[in-house]
């Protein structure tokens, strides 16, 4: 393992979480466990990092996916690694959104607050330990908010824990597709572990919108009423871009700023994924570019 990963391994998490990774690199080459179970850890946790590979910082990719037909219309290194940052919190709404298809929670049941929960930086709403959360505004705050405290809760009241609960994102990734992709916690706050690709994320947002068609106006919903106070999207391209209709942001400064953005002008829709922007505004002029080449210009 390179020298700057076990570095950061033991910065981030102590020499525990680095005696695991190293578990796990080491059993990668086997290859012998289910990842379609949840109750197990997966063995290609990381599976790049195995062969020595890095995950670049604030390097660009992006990916341009047909929302109609899955065709791939566009690929700048959309299956380098890189960190989700805040695209993490996808995978988190989209096993709520599974808990809510089977009936395991309602929109109405209350999610309880951990000192942990709470405890997580910014972005968040500030709850406290012991308050509640309705399902249908953990939603809410995690597409719209971006809060990293109600992604935690989220983990916590769905698998106990927010190990428990990376294992599941990961096992999930594993069965859409998503090769390159390992999930350590449900937020995207930083971590070496938490690897992706602009194509896997593409991927995830696809499947979000096919599985889930009733729930993606959440992406698109441009603010939302909490507690009192008035949160505003973190997609500035929502209500500014024609045919921009969705879907969520992420910046860490390991990522740089990252996007991925649905949009439909006419009969045409694309799923558009920019990783690595070097400011919010780069960002979103590489997306609104995607957009008008593959959409057309909006009328």
């Amino acid at each position: 393992m390179p020298l700057r990963l076990i570095q950061r391994a033991v910065a981030g998490r102590g020499l525990r979480r680095l005696a695991s990774l190293a578990l796990v690199l080491s059993l990668t080459a086997c290859q012998s466990v289910d990842l379609s179970r949840n109750d197990i850890m997966p063995l290609s946790k990381a599976p790049a990092l195995a062969y020595g590979e890095e995950v670049p910082i604030r390097t660009p990719a992006a990916i341009v996916i047909d929302t109609d037909t899955g065709r791939v219309l566009y690929d700048e290194d959309a299956d380098g690694l890189r960190h989700p940052a805040s695209l993490t919190k996808l995978m988190t709404i989209y096993l709520l959104l599974e808990a809510l298809e089977t009936g395991k929670v309602k929109l109405d049941d209350a999610f309880v607050v951990s000192p942990a929960a709470a405890a997580k930086p910014p972005s968040k709403l500030g709850l406290r330990p012991g308050e509640t959360i309705r399902v249908r505004d953990a939603m809410l705050a995690m597409a719209v908010k971006s809060a990293n405290d109600v992604a935690s809760i989220t983990a916590e009241n769905l698998a106990g824990s927010e190990e428990a609960f990376a294992r599941q994102m990961t096992g999930k990734a594993r069965q859409l597709g998503m090769t390159r992709t390992n999930f350590d916690n449900p937020s995207g706050l930083p971590d070496p572990l938490q690897i992706t690709t602009a194509r896997d994320m593409g991927i995830l947002a696809l499947q979000i919108r096919r599985r889930f068609p009733q729930y993606v106006s959440l992406f698109a919903t441009p603010a939302f009423d909490y507690a009192g106070r008035h949160y505003v999207s973190t997609n500035k391209l929502l209500g500014k871009v024609a045919g921009i209709d969705g879907m969520k942001t992420g910046f860490i400064g390991d990522s740089g700023f990252n996007l991925v953005a649905s949009a439909r002008r006419g009969a045409k829709g694309v799923i558009v994924v920019v990783i690595g922007g070097a400011t919010g505004r780069a960002r979103d002029a590489r997306v609104e570019q995607l957009v008008d080449t593959y959409l057309g210009p909006a009328a």
